[in-house]
């Protein structure tokens, strides 16, 4: 199995990266490559689940691969240490919180420097570009604008919008675009994994074609479960008490799930330090080694909120992404449309909320949902933007 076997239903940018991991090849070995095909900056741009950091990570193995006829074979040592995320000459950044800020960008940007120790590049994978702050996307583009020779800049970020990629980052990089993958290349990949094709064909479809969204669906009863409770909600908005309680559940759920995400994690890491700095050891010279010590974990701690948060509003969103899917299929039913709906399992509660609504009411419905959504990004907090948007969805008369 390839690296480009990961990438689902994205043909086009895999003929694109193979030749472009050949003129890197090409370059290595002092070879002239084809021009054009290869730089020093890329951005892989797409809707959630297109699998942008998919492509940079197997795009990364390519550049790294040892197998000239297949670069990107997953078989050989340096494809299976970037897969493994272990890579010496392969760093990512994944932010843990809200943003990537300006020191570990700077961190990022001098490693960057590096000549390569096991592989042919020096390859640095953002792989949320879109969460850079200004003074970080600054500190990036001075590294853009005059790379080392063997590094290579791999992008990843949701759109071209000006809020996700400073124009003077985005003119320098060439650009990837991705596309949702179809519903039945993603039932495949299910299939591939074990999954009976009635299951793997209802979370590929529920799943809106995200990978990985569809995997745990067909995989974790509880994600089904959290599922189903935001999907009942649209039909049971008869009344602004429903609104409230609706706005409470989905909050509420969504603090649950990243406390329990983050329980144990947060636990490991600060056992970790603890340990690493001398706690609860006795002896010659441990006064001195655990001075200050209280910093450190105060700094751990406050990225580990800034984690949860994340995680909340990440998991917040996830729900919210169902319920505007909802409403898409109340517009079908309302225009007669044989396009499949994203939620056949709930055909009745579509048909309740559409017997309520005329297309301009749902129309209304979306923009709240898709206002909810830009006022969390916008630090609003969770609660008050999600009763707004409740209040909003309530059901006529």
């Amino acid at each position: 199995m390839t690296v480009w076997d990961q990438l689902v239903g994205q043909d086009t940018a895999v003929a694109t990266l193979r030749e472009a991991a050949a003129a890197a090849a090409d370059i290595a070995a002092g070879r002239s490559p084809a021009a054009g095909t290869m730089t020093h900056a890329w951005l892989f741009t797409g809707p959630a689940g297109s699998g942008r950091s998919v492509a940079a990570q197997a795009f990364a193995a390519a550049l790294q691969c040892e197998r000239p006829g297949e670069l990107g074979c997953g078989e050989c040592p340096q494809c299976r240490t970037v897969g493994a995320r272990t890579h010496p000459d392969v760093h990512a950044v994944v932010p843990q919180g809200l943003s990537i800020g300006v020191e570990e960008m700077r961190a990022t940007v001098a490693r960057a420097g590096r000549r390569p120790q096991l592989g042919r590049w020096q390859v640095i994978v953002i792989e949320d570009a879109d969460r850079l702050t200004e003074q970080a996307s600054n500190a990036m583009l001075k590294a853009i604008e005059e790379p080392p020779p063997r590094t290579v800049f791999l992008l990843c970020a949701p759109s071209l919008h000006p809020d996700d990629v400073m124009v003077t980052i985005r003119s320098r990089c060439r650009l990837v675009t991705l596309r949702i993958p179809p519903a039945e290349a993603v039932a495949g990949v299910l299939r591939g994994e074990g999954f009976d094709a009635d299951t793997a064909r209802w979370a590929a479809a529920v799943g809106q074609g995200h990978v990985g969204r569809s995997r745990r669906l067909a995989r974790d009863e509880d994600a089904r479960g959290r599922r189903a409770e935001v999907l009942a909600i649209p039909a049971s908005l008869t009344s602004l008490r429903a609104c409230l309680e609706a706005a409470d559940h989905l909050v509420g759920a969504a603090e649950g799930e990243a406390a329990a995400l983050s329980a144990d994690r947060d636990a490991g890491e600060t056992e970790s330090l603890q340990v690493a700095l001398g706690q609860g050891a006795t002896g010659k010279g441990v006064a001195t080694s655990v001075r200050g010590s209280a910093g450190v974990l105060k700094e751990l701690e406050r990225r580990q909120k800034s984690r949860a948060t994340r995680t909340q509003r990440d998991a917040l969103d996830r729900a919210l992404v169902d319920l505007a899917a909802f409403y898409r299929d109340v517009l079908l039913v309302l225009w007669g449309s044989g396009t499949a709906p994203a939620h056949p399992d709930f055909a009745s509660d579509v048909r309740t909320v559409a017997a309520a609504l005329d297309p301009a009411g749902v129309l209304r419905r979306l923009d709240a949902i898709l206002a909810c959504r830009q006022a969390i990004e916008e630090n609003v907090k969770p609660r008050i933007a999600v009763e707004a948007m409740t209040a909003a969805l309530r059901l006529p008369g």
